[in-house]
């Protein structure tokens, strides 16, 4: 069976100024209806080269708190590496529609790696005005050749290069997390998987919308993994929802954007927080980001950090509460995310 794809739906009808109504939200979820356009509170921005640690430590904490998103700016990943992730991935979705489908998702498939249009559940019937291209750049024993493209060339070379890069980010944000909870600053990446933790690129592609008033991107969610890292072009389009409004996030050059996903939030028994956030689109120019989501392994079992809380005899550490959250294997959790079934 054939899949219909945004892009080829917004070729289509580009010049009609109309889209299908699959693509129509209910009103109440319509961004021109729903988008905050009074004065808000900025994301916050943390400089991950601050030489002063222990600031560094309660900023990257502060902004999972009472966010769960921030954008991080002298990262480390030199630009010339960004540059070409984002040229590879631009040059993938600008090919025939015959070649992407050459790495399309085999349909029934249990991964979610390939090109494709459709991740969760959608029990309204309704459509995300989105495709993607998933597949997973570390460790080199998880990844499936078959759904990194052939062409353009540079796309497997660009890939792993940025891999390299990525790791080192998501060590330093792991150890700020730990040492903002009071915690040895290896125990949350060991909590997750330690090295064998799955890093799964995502890139997103948003063709330009005739009627960007009325469809979404992505759908309100929280991301079921640990953190997010997230490279966005210059189109923008992410929004937060923070104290019931939601918000544009900033574009700023060569920075990254993190997300506090699902087990970083029961890891930390709610200190830390998931962010709610989605994806508006543009009626002139495409939208695109590159997601890392941080995984463990799927058979990996995650809960609470038990040094957070209370011990059998009422003594405590940090916040020192019951657990808020159940303990289960990743792969579990992942499947009643996107099947929208109760955790």
């Amino acid at each position: 069976m054939e899949v219909e794809r945004v892009q080829g739906v917004a070729s289509s009808i580009l010049s009609k100024g109309a889209i299908p109504a699959e693509y129509i939200r209910p009103q109440q979820e319509q961004p021109s209806v729903t988008t905050y356009r009074g004065p808000v509170p900025k994301i916050p921005s943390v400089d991950l080269a601050d030489a002063d640690h222990v600031g560094l430590v309660r900023a990257v904490a502060d902004a999972s708190q009472e966010w769960g998103l921030f954008q991080v700016v002298n990262h480390g990943i030199p630009a010339e590496v960004i540059a070409e992730l984002q040229r590879v991935g631009k040059e993938f979705f600008e090919l025939p529609v015959e070649e992407k489908e050459k790495y399309a998702r085999p349909p029934g498939a249990q991964s979610l790696e390939g090109y494709g249009t459709r991740l969760q559940k959608n029990l309204d019937g309704k459509k995300s005005w989105v495709d993607h291209l998933f597949h997973k750049i570390w460790p080199p024993s998880s990844i499936d050749y078959r759904f990194w493209p052939a062409n353009p060339p540079a796309y497997r070379e660009a890939n792993e290069e940025y891999a390299k890069h990525v790791q080192k980010v998501a060590d330093k944000l792991f150890g700020c997390l730990s040492l903002g909870l009071g915690l040895e600053e290896d125990a949350m990446k060991k909590a997750v998987g330690g090295d064998d933790l799955q890093y799964n690129l995502k890139i997103n592609y948003y063709p330009p919308c005739p009627r960007p008033d009325l469809a979404l991107g992505v759908l309100p969610h929280t991301d079921l993994c640990t953190l997010t890292l997230l490279v966005p072009n210059e189109v923008p389009g992410l929004q937060v929802l923070k104290d019931g409004k939601w918000i544009d996030a900033e574009y700023i050059p060569n920075a990254l954007i993190v997300h506090i996903g699902d087990q970083v939030e029961i890891l930390s028994n709610g200190e830390y927080r998931s962010v709610l956030h989605r994806t508006t689109v543009n009626k002139e120019k495409a939208r695109m980001s590159w997601p890392v989501f941080l995984e463990p392994p799927m058979e990996w079992v995650v809960g609470p950090l038990p040094q957070l809380l209370a011990n059998q005899e009422g003594k405590d550490h940090a916040s020192g509460e019951p657990p808020k959250y159940k303990t289960k294997k990743f792969k579990d959790y992942m499947y009643c995310k996107l099947n929208k079934l109760p955790q």
